[in-house]
């Protein structure tokens, strides 16, 4: 239009497509706009029942889409009330535990407020505190003695790769070359361990420190040494506590009974541990657990990772740490009584797939899982069968 009021209007005749666009008051941008125009002159016009129609359909998409809008709205509000309420039970709780329980640990810990408040999970900020208290340090390992076995495993590491493979590690038994093996399965673990964080890989501000306390751990466990699994357990310490209180932690962690089996590979103990678990499986869940009979899922292809890790790798991360809060209130029975949990759980998926889907389900569980559905679960699964507890079967 300006270039017409500039230059006076063209001679040549307009074309159709011209033609229609000069009788348009706008273009359309949307079909909503298609639906409400009145249709261009060179076409039929809209039959009155028609554009009657339209207009209803117009109506009804506005009514959605404001509905729409009030229902995000609302569940914007929800969440954030919801985020509030948690906030403000997270800081009373985190009062209650360094005002109330931490000082009178001893006497407090074991009573029943304690432990409700403990179900309900520990606030970060004091967890690291509460479970080095509940893990406890029976094998009385010092600070200092944290410092010696990380001088050891630093200097073994400086004779490997200066070549003294052939030398014999004079407190092991083990031979330097098997020491290697350990040392570079340490470090593809490593890489390997929370790998969506980027924190504990290269480069990442927590990668020396795990490999500090693991390299410090075959020094101090030669007969152990070091185990696929054992990266993930270290850093949800590392997460929670200083450097050598998390060894400390860690050490007296895998001295516990169930651990001590599984990283030694104590087959006839693990296989104790399996069947009784198979009794409480039974006794729970009859009909998922006639179910993993047809198929031959026995529970090793899938409880050997959850203890290993302790359900840090097949769990979310702070889901993990819920679990691990109960884990040192309640002992390895609670491990178990999770994976029951888990299971109930997905009950009616699992029984719907074969041997396959299961195993790859159970190796790695869902992202999204609501925790307070999932700790509901786990609360409704009982831990006694004819009148016996777990440590009696």
């Amino acid at each position: 239009q300006e270039y017409e009021e500039k230059t006076g209007p063209a001679h040549r005749p307009l074309s159709p497509k011209q033609n229609v666009r000069k009788n348009l008051d706008f273009e359309p941008l949307s079909t909503t706009a298609l639906i409400l125009e009145d249709r261009p002159a060179n076409l039929p016009a809209k039959p009155a029942e028609e554009a009657q129609k339209h207009r209803q359909q117009y109506e009804e998409m506005v009514v959605q889409a404001k509905k729409r809008e009030l229902k995000e709205a609302q569940k914007r509000k929800k969440q954030l009330e919801e985020r509030c309420k948690l906030e403000d039970s997270i800081g009373n709780a985190v009062l209650t535990w360094n005002n109330e329980i931490l000082p009178n640990w001893e006497t407090m810990w074991c009573s029943r407020k304690v432990r409700e408040l403990w179900w309900q999970g520990i606030p970060p900020s004091v967890r690291g505190k509460v479970w080095s208290l509940a893990i406890g340090n029976e094998l009385n390992i010092t600070h200092e003695l944290y410092d010696i076995c990380l001088a050891r495993a630093k200097e073994k590491w400086r004779s490997l790769s200066t070549g003294g493979a052939e030398v014999e590690c004079e407190d092991s038994g083990f031979s330097a070359a098997d020491r290697e093996a350990s040392l570079e399965l340490i470090k593809l673990d490593i890489s390997r361990t929370f790998p969506n964080l980027c924190i504990f890989q290269q480069g990442g501000p927590y990668h020396d420190t795990l490999h500090s306390i693991l390299g410090a751990y075959t020094c101090y466990r030669p007969d152990v040494g070091y185990v696929q699994g054992m990266s993930f357990i270290a850093a949800v310490l590392i997460l929670n506590l200083d450097t050598a209180d998390a060894f400390i932690a860690f050490s007296n962690l895998l001295n516990k009974p169930c651990q001590m089996a599984f990283f030694r590979v104590d087959h006839g103990l693990m296989l104790t541990y399996f069947a009784a678990f198979e009794v409480f499986f039974e006794e729970n869940l009859p009909k998922l657990f006639a179910h993993f009979k047809k198929n031959n899922l026995t529970p090793d292809i899938y409880l050997i990772d959850w203890i290993f890790t302790l359900y840090s790798k097949s769990l979310p991360l702070d889901l993990a740490c819920r679990v691990w809060d109960v884990f040192c209130r309640d002992g390895e029975e609670f491990l178990f009584r999770t994976a029951l949990g888990i299971l109930k759980l997905f009950e009616d998926i699992l029984t719907k797939m074969d041997f396959i889907h299961i195993a790859q389900f159970l190796t790695k569980l869902p992202e999204d899982l609501p925790s307070e559905e999932f700790f509901m679960s786990i609360a409704a699964i009982q831990m006694q069968s004819r009148n016996k507890k777990w440590a009696q079967v």
